[in-house]
């Protein structure tokens, strides 16, 4: 590759835990190609500030002139236990269309060259439906569940849309035609099935890029379903700032740290691509901590000159800045407001029941009591 080709890449691959097949993309780049990339999302929970790592990925693809496509995978999220209820796909696929637009523009990237799809526009087309019987007829139940072990929700009893989950984003690969396909760390499994079952059909194998994934503010993964592992894209700023206070963060311990992660996988990335990276972090007695890489904070975050009493304040300050362009545009879009409403309305709780009480037949004002018919007390006694 020359070196334009080679600067391309390497944006490409920034930040990434792995790239598969790399010489596919570098195949496409060295003949002065556009490679084609997609990065689909399961329209079903509320996407939260996790999601700002996958649209910055998409921000350095269109940077590095990468034909860009979203899609808004509709049908998967009916299939994936339920998750998204079909009444309620139509409106979900329209709000992350909204969100994922309004997280670009906030980090200062045209959307432009950004093509959303509708996964049910194509996956109901003869053509797919017949290679999702084919692949069906060459994929093993114990190979599909492998692949979908760490994206699909797993059951004692599941139903057999589980097994048709990673069947269809395999396809997705060939149907819509790209060179590669972005995911996270949890979606390796299906990346590697991909490459070993697109070929049974006659198919090109793919190149992936894989994202790392953010821990949550409680530990582990940041998801969705967890309410208090995640950060709405609308939550108000004293929402943001009572949920980062509330976070695990360890003093010394950057693995797995969710506040650490914000900084590294989205504040400095996002502040970059605003055109100046760097993080601030405010002290009482003391000059500002200034960073610009994230080896810089991790080691004083390691060395205690960074406390999380420091860094929490400074992380909801750059949360609450980032997301205000997102809910300054969902504040002004009466639509935006409307397909919320309409894509995840507010839960009923069920009424509850009046208990009757019994009071007995001993109470002041109660009916008096009747005689018995003659021979009954006589019928009671035998």
């Amino acid at each position: 590759m020359d070196s334009a080709a080679q600067a391309r890449y390497d944006l490409i691959s920034e930040n990434l835990a792995e790239v598969l097949n790399p010489e596919i993309i570098e195949k496409i780049l060295a003949e002065g190609r556009n490679p084609r990339i997609y990065w689909g999302t399961a329209t079903t929970g509320r996407p939260h500030t996790g999601y700002f790592v996958p649209a910055i990925k998409l921000a350095q693809l269109l940077a590095a002139g990468c034909d860009v496509v979203v899609l808004l995978a509709d049908i998967h999220g009916f299939l994936d236990n339920l998750k998204a209820p079909l009444e309620l796909v139509e409106s979900r696929a329209k709000y992350y269309a909204k969100v994922i637009t309004a997280i670009l523009e906030s980090v200062g990237v045209p959307t432009e060259k950004l093509e959303f799809i509708l996964g049910s526009s194509y996956q109901k087309s003869p053509d797919y439906v017949m290679d999702v019987y084919r692949m069906a007829s060459l994929v093993s139940e114990h190979d599909a569940k492998k692949a979908g072990a760490e994206i699909v929700k797993q059951s004692d009893n599941a139903p057999l849309s589980g097994l048709l989950y990673p069947i269809l984003q395999v396809l997705d690969e060939e149907h819509l035609k790209v060179d590669a396909q972005l995911g996270g760390v949890d979606q390796r499994k299906l990346f590697v099935a991909a490459k070993e079952w697109l070929p049974k059909l006659g198919y090109r194998e793919r190149a992936h890029l894989i994202n790392p994934m953010v821990a949550g503010l409680s530990g582990g993964k940041m998801s969705s379903s967890v309410q208090d592992s995640k950060i709405d894209l609308l939550d108000s700023a004293e929402s943001i700032s009572k949920k980062i206070r509330k976070a695990e963060s360890a003093p010394k311990v950057v693995e797995g740290n969710g506040i650490v992660a914000l900084v590294e996988y989205i504040l400095l990335p996002a502040a970059a691509l605003r055109g100046r990276k760097e993080f601030r972090v405010e002290r009482r007695d003391a000059e500002p901590l200034i960073y610009t890489d994230i080896k810089q904070l991790h080691d004083d975050y390691m060395n205690d000159v960074l406390t999380p009493q420091l860094l929490k304040p400074a992380v909801a300050e750059g949360l609450v800045s980032l997301m205000a362009p997102i809910q300054a545009a969902y504040q002004a879009s009466p639509e935006w407001q409307e397909i919320t409403a309409k894509a995840y309305p507010p839960e009923i709780a069920p009424k509850k029941q009046k208990k009757v009480k019994d009071k007995g037949s001993r109470y002041p004002g109660a009916p008096k009591e009747q005689s018995k018919p003659e021979g009954e007390e006589t019928q009671a006694a035998q």
